[in-house]
C-alpha cells in the first residue's frame, strides 16, 4: 500500500442515525445537504449541514438506492425499491412504477444504484434469500424514457457502482464474490465491454459503496472490515482510512467544498458485543480530506413526466 502522505484528516462530525443498514450516501449541493437511506427501514435520511437540521422521509417498500431527478421538483426521485424502479415524492407520497423487472424472483432484492455521467440510473439485484441453486442477480440501466435495460447477471450481491470522471469507465462490485470489476463504458452505445477484475479483497472484507474523486481514484467502502480504501485507477491500495464501525456501507464526497468524505454504516447483524464494543456503529460519519476533491453526482435525466 502506498500511504507516504495521508489525504484524510480527522473524523470532523458523526450524524447520530443509528440506521439498521445504512447506504447510498449522496450530496445535494444546491440544498447544501448529506442523504443517504436505511434500507431495512425504508427511509430516506436528509441533513442539512447548515442548520444541523436531520429529516426522515418514512417510504411504503424498503429501499434499495436511489438518486434525484434533474428538471423535476426537488423532492421527485427515482428509486430502485426492493421489487423495482418507481418515481416518488417525498412530499406527497405519489409513486408511479416504472419497471418491476425481477418481481417475480422470489428472494431477490434491488440493491445499490447510481447515475452514469449523462444522467441514467443504474441499479442491481442481490440474492437476499436462495431459493433455487441458480438464483442470480442482475444488473439493470433505465433510459431517458424509463424502460430497463437488463446488462448481465450471475452476481450475488450487486454493489459499488460508479463512473470515472470522463464516464467512459465503470466499475461495479460483486460483495459476496469479493471482488470490484472495471468495464469499458461508451456512452454514445450504452455498452459495456472489456471487463477486468480491478481489485479483489480479503476474506472477511466485502466490497460495498463506491464513489471516484477528481483524480480518477475510487473510495470503497468495505463491509466487515471497518475500513474506507482509496485505489488508484491502476487498482492499487494508496490509503486505508479505518472507521470505529464494524460495516461501513457507502461512500460520498461531498461538503460545500466537495471535501468531505462522508460514510454510512450499519447495525445489521452485529452481535450485542460488537454492538457494546463499536456503539457508533449505524451513524453517518464525516472526515475531512486534504488536496482531495469530489465530484457532484449527476442527476437522473428522465424525459417520463
Amino acid at each position: 500500500m502506498k500511504n507516504s502522505t495521508s489525504c484524510i484528516g480527522k473524523l470532523i462530525h458523526v450524524i447520530a442515525s443509528q440506521n439498521q443498514l445504512g447506504e447510498n450516501a449522496l450530496w445535494h449541493p444546491k440544498q447544501r445537504a448529506i442523504y443517504w437511506i436505511d434500507i431495512m427501514a425504508g427511509d430516506i435520511h436528509k441533513y442539512t449541514v447548515d442548520d444541523q437540521a436531520h429529516q426522515q422521509y418514512h417510504l411504503p417498500y424498503r429501499i434499495g438506492s436511489f438518486a434525484f431527478l434533474a428538471h423535476q421538483d426537488t423532492y421527485q426521485v427515482i428509486v430502485a425499491f426492493e421489487q423495482g424502479f418507481a418515481l416518488y415524492h417525498l412530499e406527497t407520497h405519489a409513486i408511479t412504477w416504472l419497471s418491476q423487472p425481477e418481481v417475480t424472483q422470489l428472494g431477490n432484492r434491488f440493491n445499490d444504484g447510481r447515475t452514469d455521467r449523462g444522467g441514467h440510473f443504474w441499479a442491481g439485484t442481490m440474492v437476499e434469500t436462495r431459493h433455487t441453486p441458480q438464483q442470480q442477480g442482475s444488473l439493470y440501466r433505465i433510459d431517458q424514457y424509463g424502460q430497463p435495460h437488463k446488462y448481465f447477471s450471475d452476481i450475488m450481491i450487486s454493489n459499488g457502482l460508479c463512473w470515472s470522471p470522463d464516464g467512459n469507465i465503470m466499475y461495479h462490485a460483486d460483495s459476496e464474490r469479493h471482488s470490484i470489476y472495471q468495464y469499458h463504458y461508451c456512452q454514445q452505445s450504452h455498452t459495456l465491454s472489456q471487463k477486468r477484475l480491478f481489485a479483489a479483497t480479503e476474506n472477511h472484507a466485502f466490497p460495498d459503496g463506491s464513489t471516484v474523486d477528481t483524480d480518477g481514484f475510487i473510495w470503497n467502502a468495505q463491509w466487515g472490515d471497518h475500513s474506507v480504501v482509496r485505489y488508484n485507477p491502476d487498482g492499487e491500495i494508496v490509503e486505508k482510512l479505518v472507521i470505529p464501525a464494524v460495516q461501513p456501507s457507502s461512500v460520498a464526497i461531498g461538503g460545500p467544498n466537495l471535501d468531505w468524505l462522508i460514510v454510512t454504516t450499519s447495525r445489521i447483524t452485529l452481535s450485542p458485543q460488537q454492538l457494546a464494543d463499536y456503539p457508533l456503529s449505524g451513524n453517518v460519519f464525516i472526515y475531512q480530506l486534504h488536496n482531495v476533491t469530489g465530484i457532484v453526482d449527476t442527476q437522473c435525466d428522465l424525459l417520463t413526466p
